[in-house]
């Protein structure tokens, strides 16, 4: 199992991101909170990891927070939900946003997220719950990142952010609808944020 890894920020192309370490590149698909959060290409970074192991496939996933892989880890357990639909719903909201969801019965927020309809939501409120009173919120993994600086190099960002999006479960148009206007944000990540911001409001 790779539980961490420590190297160089090589490629960060939401979703997905590529790390060397020690002259191995590591490629992960990570949350957008997280994908926001990190430096720039050619910067160190440190990432917790989760190893999902297929038939056809080893697929990686990186978090910058312990507590963000730990939702996630708990949120493939619950039926109907897996690595896809768990990273969506971290890119839609941190850990202390959903906990409020689940622990004020915010059946209609989860909703907002791709893939999570009605019968999902309340399967979520209700399998998670029991496991939040043994954590303790983060704070907005979000705060203080609307400045983050465009990344070097990238041709079309709009494109780039809508291809993001559409990887989470949106459709194309819905996608495309949410990022109207946004165009002024800068960087790909900053875009993003600001659509699944605007998109969480309702």
């Amino acid at each position: 199992m790779i539980g961490r890894l420590r190297g160089t920020l090589l490629e960060k192309q939401p979703p997905w991101l590529v790390v060397d370490v020690a002259g191995v590149g590591y490629e992960l698909e990570a949350s957008m909170n997280t994908l926001v959060a990190l430096p720039g290409t050619g910067e160190p970074v440190a990432l917790y990891t989760h190893l999902t192991v297929r038939e056809d496939a080893h697929l990686l996933y990186g978090f910058l927070r312990e507590q963000e892989r730990a939702l996630f880890r708990a949120l493939i357990k619950v039926n109907g939900v897996g690595p896809k639909l768990a990273l969506a719903i971290l890119s839609g909201m941190d850990e202390a946003a959903f906990m409020r969801c689940v622990m004020d019965d915010d059946a209609k927020a989860l909703t907002r997220l791709p893939g999570v309809g009605k019968k999902t939501a309340e399967r979520l409120i209700i399998e998670m719950r029991d496991r939040f009173p043994h954590w303790e919120p983060s704070g907005d993994a979000l705060a203080g990142l609307a400045g983050a600086a465009p990344e070097p190099g990238q041709q079309d960002p709009l494109a780039d952010a809508e291809a993001a999006l559409v990887s989470l479960g949106y459709k194309p148009a819905e996608a495309a609808r949410m990022l109207v206007g946004l165009e002024g944000e800068g960087s790909t990540e900053a875009m993003i944020k600001a659509a699944l911001s605007r998109r969480m409001a309702g």
